[in-house]
């Protein structure tokens, strides 16, 4: 008898994650794993969407599927201008952006490895 692999929790919200963000259809999707790189989480993705609204809808939604499917309570900053939106959901921290904003930022190059993309296929 073998055994299932274990999956974490966070493994588990960051599946959730993309799931929603792929269904509202953001774009550039991209993770980035935090495990002995940061004690704020162990995942992190970065996301865009096509508009103020668009970027609002894609963490409404997220937001609420993680507290409807898993009793995840998120913190949610920044979804009122919809340029940047910061979600809190504990082991996994997601951040919708424009575009243009994304850019500007370039967050995700921070934390990124030299040589590797992180995009999520």
């Amino acid at each position: 008898m073998t055994a299932a692999p274990q999956t974490s929790v966070s493994d588990d919200i960051l599946s959730r994650v993309v799931n929603s963000l792929n269904d509202d259809k953001a774009e550039d999707v991209v993770i980035i794993d935090l495990r002995g790189k940061s004690e704020m989480a162990d995942h992190m993705v970065v996301c865009s969407g096509r508009s103020t609204r668009q970027v609002a809808a894609i963490s409404e939604k997220l937001v609420e599927k993680l507290k409807q499917e898993m009793g995840v309570f998120c913190k949610i900053e920044g979804k009122d201008q919809g340029d940047w939106v910061l979600i809190d959901a504990g082991d996994v921290i997601i951040h919708v952006f424009r575009p243009e904003v994304r850019e500007f930022y370039q967050l995700e190059k921070m934390w990124l490895e030299p040589g590797t993309s992180g995009a999520a296929g």
